[in-house]
């Protein structure tokens, strides 16, 4: 076992010569394993070992029985040992954590403030690994959720990853050493217990060597993850100016998906499977989809941003009566309305072939005809359309954002007959009886 461990260590560049390593001790069957094992290996690679001891405080008795069990041991070993207590359910009732976490987050905190310039080793075996890959299964992973721990991360190393719990078992008891066994692994109470004793027994019946088989199948998966993470820091690099992406519709989806999710995450802002796909379709599709908040992702197929749009205030009702000639709503825009024959038409279209302008039957239209600004709840059936559409959805599919708030409307005494970039209403479009037309135009001022 450890021949595996050893090339397992070199195999990731985990330890060096020269090396200060500080195994993390809880006085299980893994940590003290750890501990000898790293002790055994001191020869080979000349590097330092250290004992740190976590007293959790949430066994009482039992909680100090472990870290008087550490010292001893270490005072055997000649290893130099400290143990640092957390008052783990205190924290778990403040940040209103389960135990479970409220414990990891403290550990890690605590490797971290008496690390610097060492290496952490924990104790992770592939039992460890198999069941982390089967909660973040459980609870909905990607790629990198379940391809399990790494053996290096930062300063934290974990040589044992290669080995099974039973290796471990089974060397110290060849060994004659003794260790602590933590009552709450007893205990389905926890999620990662009920894995381990309820769900673990059941696949290893189906496969007896499930563990020893896995510790490869999870190697394959950190190296395929390792390459597309690769291929993702690679686009990043070559697409990202700050909260813009530029040239990211080149890459593959996947790749695509983790820049996004890169971005998002180091925003702070939250995603899901669903959001990264709906995300990417509009990178790929351009459009604008809503991330939180007033935090919007925008795209126009090639060069992608996310962006703080505040909301708009829906303008105050402008209105007046047309009249023939310039009308004005806007202080910037002018519509223009005149009253021409057929006759006059052709002069027109014959004269300014490239004019853009709208036509309406003025014989269609019922009572007087009000100009105004958008309003709630408009809708309108269209020239061409046999049913009646919410002007809002209209806009908001067809005119840019910036737009939106200075249309043109016009409308006679059973509703809208225009609506500025969408056209006119069904019943006063002109036909082959049109004798009248009301030609409307609008220029910028």
């Amino acid at each position: 076992m450890t021949d595996e461990i050893f090339s397992f260590i070199q195999k990731h560049n985990m330890i060096i010569k020269g090396d200060t390593v500080i195994c993390g001790l809880s006085g299980g069957a893994d940590s003290v394993c750890l501990l000898l094992v790293m002790c055994g290996l001191q020869n080979k690679i000349d590097f330092t070992v250290k004992a740190l001891h976590i007293n959790h405080c949430l066994r009482g008795a039992e909680s100090d029985r472990d870290e008087n069990f550490c010292r001893e041991l270490c005072t055997k070993l000649d290893v130099p040992f400290k143990a640092v207590s957390c008052n783990v359910a205190a924290f778990a009732e403040e940040k209103q954590l389960s135990t479970e976490e409220a414990a990891r987050i403290l550990r890690y905190r605590v490797f971290a403030e008496n690390s610097s310039g060492a290496k952490i080793a924990t104790a992770h075996n592939a039992n460890d690994n198999l069941e982390t890959v089967i909660f973040n299964l459980a609870r909905g992973s990607a790629l990198k959720g379940i391809s399990g721990i790494p053996p290096v991360r930062d300063n934290i190393i974990r040589p044992l990853l290669a080995v099974s719990r039973q290796q471990i078992e089974n060397y110290l008891k060849i060994l004659n050493q003794d260790y602590v066994t933590d009552s709450t692994n007893l205990s389905d109470d926890y999620t990662r217990n009920k894995i381990r004793h309820q769900i673990l027994p059941v696949l290893c019946a189906i496969n007896p060597s499930l563990v020893e088989t896995s510790v490869n199948s999870l190697e394959t998966l950190r190296t395929e993850n390792s390459l597309i993470e690769d291929l993702t820091r690679q686009a990043l690099t070559d697409s990202r100016n700050g909260n813009s992406l530029h040239g990211l519709e080149n890459f593959h989806e996947v790749v695509r998906r983790r820049c996004i999710a890169r971005l998002l995450s180091e925003n702070s802002l939250p995603y899901s499977h669903n959001r990264l796909a709906e995300t990417d379709s509009i990178l790929i599709n351009g459009g604008k989809i809503n991330i939180s908040g007033d935090i919007f992702f925008i795209s126009d197929g090639h060069s992608a941003e996310l962006k703080k749009i505040p909301p708009v205030s829906e303008p105050e009702n402008v209105s007046a009566e047309l009249r023939n000639g310039e009308n004005s709503i806007f202080p910037d825009r002018k519509l223009l309305c005149e009253i021409i024959s057929g006759e006059d038409l052709q002069k027109i279209q014959s004269v300014h072939k490239k004019l853009t302008f709208y036509l309406l039957d003025y014989d269609k239209i019922v009572g007087r005809v009000i100009l105004r600004n958008r309003r709630f709840g408009d809708r309108i059936k269209l020239q061409g359309n046999n049913f009646t559409s919410s002007v809002k959805k209209l806009i908001n599919a067809k005119v840019p954002s910036d737009q939106r708030q200075r249309l043109h409307f016009l409308e006679d005494q059973n509703g809208t007959v225009f609506a500025e970039k969408l056209g006119i209403a069904e019943r006063v479009a002109p036909d082959n009886k049109t004798v009248r037309f009301m030609k409307i135009s609008i220029k910028n001022k």
